[in-house]
């Protein structure tokens, strides 16, 4: 853990903008912390009532307080983790862990590990759905992915529903019985009823490429998925685009304040963060581009402090294969990012207005 941190002030200026109350430039205070620490990363997540973050760290989940960027805890044995949720009224947090298959339950006073509980494949998403009392996964699970229920008391798996998509990203859920989940593959939503577990509606997203991360606002009735490029916002009742938000690209989530009425939408390529403002329903305006971290491309909004998170490791140069060493296999190579240098720092970002 480090005191050291990099602040800098992030001006914005908005154009002119045709709602009265949104109609000047805001400003966003970007602090970065070096929490140090190994492994890679994919989700960030806050919890509101204490202000501790969550960040996945490969094989290790660290507990950030979130105002400071120091370090409180680290709940460790959570191979390829993915994300964290939290279920307060039972007083328990979840991860799900990739590499072994397994979601770990622990004591969200006391971090301490409950439960080790054997899922399946694909583990990836998760997100607690408050008003039906239950975690939910999305899981990148083959043939076809699934969305998996658990009681959050037990740690009980209670349902699995197969979904149209093997890339199934973030989820959201109404408190009115519907979950809505973001199919990546097929630029999609999906409709899950929670009483009876079965998926009943699928809704194009055009012009959305790639829907990753999501929120929903209950006053307007309205869904947001981040997409490369350009987002959306739909009508809940109806799943049509009501609108569409010009933002960059390797989004791989999304954050919304809903008392400032503030989308975040994080741009990895581009090492920024798109903050739209909700006008009215169907209307949105971009009124800053938040500079952040090259890669950093989840985020987490705390909607009590108004606090936006997101955490990328910095690499050094890719050392050198030894001498010895034999040439790489021929091929025409795949996805894989190959060879990563060593982290040279770990930034916890912080956005605040």
């Amino acid at each position: 853990m480090t005191r050291d941190f990099l602040t800098a002030l992030a001006f914005v200026a908005a154009a002119a903008l045709a709602a009265p109350h949104v109609g000047h430039a805001q400003t966003f205070k970007v602090e970065k912390f070096d929490i140090k620490g190994d492994g890679g990363t994919d989700y960030v997540a806050v919890e509101a009532a204490t202000g501790r973050v969550f960040v996945s760290r490969a094989n290790h989940m660290m507990v950030v307080e979130g105002a400071t960027g120091k370090v409180l805890g680290d709940i460790l044995n959570t191979p390829g983790v993915h994300g964290a949720g939290f279920a307060p009224k039972a007083g328990h947090g979840f991860t799900t862990n990739g590499g072994d298959e397994t979601v770990t339950m622990f004591d969200l006073k006391t971090l301490a590990v409950l439960r080790q509980i054997k899922v399946g494949p694909g583990l990836d998403g998760i997100m607690y759905d408050e008003p039906d009392d239950k975690i939910i996964l999305t899981n990148h699970s083959r043939p076809i992915g699934t969305l998996t229920a658990i009681d959050p008391k037990t740690g009980d798996i209670v349902a699995t529903v197969e979904l149209e998509d093997n890339a199934p990203e973030g989820a959201a859920a109404d408190g009115k019985g519907h979950i809505f989940v973001n199919n990546e593959g097929k630029n999609t939503i999906q409709v899950i009823d929670a009483k009876t577990w079965k998926a009943t509606a699928s809704w194009p997203l055009a012009p959305c490429d790639g829907p990753t991360g999501i929120a929903y606002d209950k006053p307007s009735n309205r869904i947001f998925s981040g997409c490369n490029k350009t987002s959306v916002v739909v009508d809940a009742s109806t799943g049509k685009v009501v609108a569409s938000i010009t933002n960059g690209t390797r989004v791989d989530a999304l954050g919304w304040d809903p008392s400032k009425k503030l989308i975040y939408i994080p741009n990895g390529a581009e090492g920024n963060v798109t903050v739209v403002h909700q006008d009215s329903p169907d209307k949105y305006t971009v009124v800053a581009t938040v500079p952040t971290f090259a890669g950093a491309k989840t985020i987490a909004v705390d909607p009590v402090t108004h606090n936006a998170y997101l955490f990328q490791p910095e690499r050094g140069p890719v050392p050198p294969p030894p001498a010895d060493a034999p040439p790489p296999p021929p091929g025409r190579g795949g996805r894989g990012r190959g060879p990563q240098g060593p982290i040279v720092a770990a930034w916890f970002i912080v956005i605040k207005q």
